[in-house]
C-alpha cells in the first residue's frame, strides 16, 4: 500500500490536469477550479509539513488541516462532478 503522502501526491498532479481540461475544454476554470486546485493540491503540502513538525502538537495540527482540505476538495469534486 502506497504512503499517504504519495497518494496525495497522486491526487493533487490529477487535480491539476483535471483543472487544466475544465478551463481549456469547457472554459470553466474560474473561481471553482481555482477553489479545487488550492485544496486539492494543499492536502499534501500539509502532509509533507507535518512531516517535519516541531512537535506532536504541531504533526497533529498539520494532519487535520489536510483532513480539513481533504473534504473540502471532496466538495469541489461533487459540484464538477
Amino acid at each position: 500500500m502506497k504512503d499517504i503522502r504519495e497518494r496525495a501526491f497522486e491526487l493533487a498532479v490529477r487535480i491539476v490536469k483535471v483543472c487544466q481540461f475544465l478551463d481549456e475544454q469547457l472554459g470553466v476554470g474560474g473561481t471553482l477550479g481555482k477553489q479545487l486546485i488550492r485544496s486539492g493540491t494543499s492536502i499534501g503540502a500539509n502532509l509533507e509539513e507535518a512531516q517535519a513538525g516541531q512537535s506532536r502538537a504541531d504533526l497533529i495540527s498539520k494532519n487535520a488541516i489536510a483532513l480539513k482540505e481533504a473534504r473540502e476538495t471532496h466538495y469541489w469534486l461533487r459540484l464538477f462532478f
